[in-house]
């Protein structure tokens, strides 16, 4: 059960949770698909996704000046590339296109996104110190001054620069060192209850899980201290 009297400190995690309320981004860019009609059928693009991610993850293909609008652009370039290769596209000159269109809209997606949370965020600032613990690309710097949120996070962990990934409980861990605070008194909040809050609770934090569409299935069975399916729901959680 959370405790909003104990809570002194809060780690954030940043994608899925800030810029999509909760929604895995292979939702959001699959519905960027459907709305471009890409001819390609959900399952087809997950392995896209998939060789997009990891291609990133072994790359240095997203410099820490790009910001959201590069960085998808990039991540959609990779996947039609792949769609394309495996033949599943047949333009090219349309597949360039559509990931062009859909990159835009990725980025507006977020930036809505990311500025309604950013009330909610501020509010969260003045009573709280913030941490933003997230797998990221090595730019979240650039995306977080561009959805003029870089004010409220003066520490950041971010898995390239550090060289640790979620679900490892250490990329917490150094979050908690931040705020030099006991581990009962952080709460955590993120939108994956495999990388952000098994990983939380592992050390003590309270966690507070923004559920909405992920990768997999949920199995029904999954617990947080706190389960909310919006990011607004922040606001009577906290009582700001």
């Amino acid at each position: 059960m959370f405790k909003l009297e104990k809570v002194k400190g809060i780690l954030f995690d940043y994608g899925g949770t800030i810029d999509s309320n909760g929604r895995h981004w292979s939702e959001v860019i699959w519905e960027g698909y459907q709305n471009f009609h890409v001819p390609v059928d959900k399952e087809n693009f997950r392995e896209a996704y998939v060789f997009a991610e990891q291609t990133m993850g072994k790359s240095l293909l997203v410099l820490p000046e790009h910001n959201f609008l590069n960085m998808m652009e990039i991540k959609i370039d990779l996947q039609m590339m792949w769609l394309l290769e495996q033949g599943f596209l047949k333009d090219k000159i349309q597949a360039k296109k559509n990931a062009m269109a859909i990159s835009f809209w990725c980025y507006g997606y977020a930036k809505h996104t990311a500025t309604t949370a950013r009330p909610i965020i501020e509010k969260l600032c003045e009573r709280y110190p913030l941490v933003l613990v997230s797998n990221f690309y090595g730019n979240i710097s650039t995306v977080l001054k561009d959805f003029e949120l870089d004010s409220f996070f003066p520490w950041i962990i971010e898995s390239a620069v550090i060289g640790i990934r979620k679900p490892d409980p250490a990329i917490f861990r150094l979050g908690v060192e931040k705020l030099q605070l006991p581990v009962d008194r952080i709460a955590v909040i993120g939108d994956s209850y495999s990388k952000d809050i098994v990983p939380a609770a592992s050390l003590g934090c309270q966690t507070i899980w923004l559920k909405n569409k992920g990768w997999c299935e949920y199995s029904g069975k999954e617990t947080a201290d706190a389960v909310i399916t919006d990011f607004s729901a922040l606001e009577e959680l906290f009582k700001l």
